[in-house]
């Protein structure tokens, strides 16, 4: 049965945003949306995750969970998720700076 996939990518190489528009919408640049079966949706996450190169891809779909969805990232990220007791957070990483370790914040 075909489900709401939820796809968000940023500085990929152009052969995966093709990849993907095939199968889902792009109603924003590296925007996609679309209801596909959980099988092609895993078959894209693979490409989109093996292909990130030097950019960064989010892919989120309904799950049968407290949530009710499951978020997937690829590529370097600020953002990681957390696993806390079955549900998935979202923790930022500290910016890192080439001189930030000799720099003292202003407060």
């Amino acid at each position: 049965m075909p489900n709401l996939v939820v796809i968000s990518t940023t500085a990929v190489p152009e052969y995966v945003r093709g990849s993907l528009s095939r199968w889902l919408t792009e109603p924003a640049p590296g925007l996609y949306v679309g209801s596909i079966s959980a099988k092609v949706r895993d078959h894209l996450w693979h490409q989109v995750s093996a292909a990130v190169d030097e950019g960064t891809a989010v892919c989120v779909y309904p799950a049968n969970n407290e949530q009710r969805y499951i978020v997937e990232t690829a590529g370097q990220q600020r953002r990681r998720i957390i696993d806390y007791d079955g549900l998935q957070l979202i923790a930022l990483d500290p910016i890192h700076h080439p001189h930030a370790q000799n720099e003292q914040l202003p407060f």
